[in-house]
């Protein structure tokens, strides 16, 4: 690898209806049904030599933004037992509930087994979840950093968020962050998953992180297999993009969903969030929490090294990206929501790992005969959006 590395050429080849395409075609005459150009791509310049005191993205520099996400009143509760089981309580324990009389109806097309409850939250630092805190509840809050356009067409090196620095920022001691995203290629020496399990306690960090990424580094696609490793207390970057779930990390009432034995095309989050998308519409309804695949099997990617040639859809990551089968049991976390808000949003994220080495970036399962999901989620007041890319895309958010 260079020392440094600061400007890249790439064919670049962009849709002109797009927003990339039309602000590229006033730059450039168009030729035939899709631009197609070597476009200056300018990072900035990365001393590779010297990456464990790479500087990291400064909050109070880019912008942040906060919404309120959508919390429904009592009176839309669509099951009446329901209504009166929580007919005097207010705000968090209103929407789960509410959750619980949606999905309980509403997941049944996908999978035939469901249950769905109200239920104290487990100690989730016990195994197989082993996050850093007993609990995701208190303060809930959703938090998307970055985004894939800054990983595509080509990455920009210089977006490397210090997460420890971010809940400094937002003022949340104590925290517990948890999500998917991608790890700190600057800790690790290449591009890889991050799965993002982060405590904070009186300004110390707890560190639950892991990263998966490609082994051997290079290797072909099909060829390869995956390392996953956990990251040590020190070490509280990430980079490029990311969707978390942050909360107090105190335990509390949560949503508890099993599924079992899948029927229907979507997975187990997709189905998740088009049943309350179906009852919300745009409103807004997000959901973190983390996920245990109990028995079966999933589909997961893993990122290999950054790509040096431009990729500009999603048959170009397709190509990219490596896949692997992976194993029951399996931890995932991460975080969905119902509609965009106008924040350039990822609507679901989830990243797994696992104590048997399996994980990575959550597609959905291959075995749906045998297939058992357990799931605790929390619903989140607001959204807190970071560093949103200006210039942005829609491929690279599967």
């Amino acid at each position: 690898m260079r020392a440094q590395e600061a400007v890249y050429t790439a064919s670049y080849k962009v849709m002109p209806h797009s927003a990339a395409g039309r602000r590229l075609r006033a730059r450039f005459t168009t030729a035939g049904p899709a631009l197609t150009r070597h476009i200056l791509v300018e990072a900035a310049v990365i001393d590779t030599n010297n990456l464990s005191n790479m500087a990291t993205v400064d909050y109070a520099k880019v912008p942040i933004q906060t919404k309120a996400l959508y919390v429904p009143p009592l009176e839309e509760m669509a099951d009446a037992e329901f209504c009166q089981l929580i007919e005097n309580v207010q705000d968090k324990r209103e929407l789960i509930a509410m959750c619980v009389a949606v999905l309980s109806h509403e997941l049944r097309s996908t999978f035939e087994t469901v249950e769905v409850s109200v239920v104290d939250c487990p100690d989730l630092t016990q195994p197989p979840f082993d996050l850093q805190a007993p609990g995701i509840s208190g303060n809930a809050t959703l938090v998307e950093i970055g985004g894939p356009p800054y990983l595509m067409p080509l990455v920009q090196r210089d977006k490397v968020y210090d997460l420890a620095a971010l809940l400094r920022h937002l003022r949340r001691d104590p925290a517990l962050l948890t999500g998917a995203g991608a790890g700190p290629w600057p800790y690790i020496g290449v591009n890889c998953e991050g799965i993002i399990n982060l405590r904070m306690q009186d300004g110390a960090v707890r560190q639950g992180t892991r990263v998966v990424s490609v082994q051997p580094v290079g290797a072909a696609k099909g060829s390869s297999g995956y390392l996953q490793r956990r990251l040590p207390d020190a070490e509280t970057r990430t980079a490029l993009l990311g969707n978390y779930l942050l909360s107090d990390g105190a335990p509390g009432k949560v949503l508890r969903v099993v599924a079992k034995r899948r029927v229907g095309a979507d997975n187990f989050i997709t189905a998740i969030r088009r049943a309350l998308q179906a009852r919300y519409g745009e409103r807004g309804v997000g959901l973190g929490g983390a996920f245990v695949l109990r028995e079966g099997r999933v589909k997961h990617h893993v990122m290999p090294d950054f790509s040096s040639t431009a990729l500009c859809s999603d048959e170009d990551i397709d190509r990219w990206l490596h896949y692997f089968e992976m194993r029951a049991p399996i931890v995932h976390v991460g975080t969905l929501v119902t509609a965009d808000l106008g924040l350039d949003l990822r609507v679901q994220h989830f990243h797994g790992f696992s104590a048997h080495g399996d994980g990575g970036h959550y597609h959905y399962d291959t075995t749906p005969d045998s297939v058992h999901y357990e799931g605790y989620f929390t619903p989140a007041d607001t959204i807190v959006r970071v560093d949103a890319p200006r210039d942005t895309h829609a491929f690279g958010r599967d």
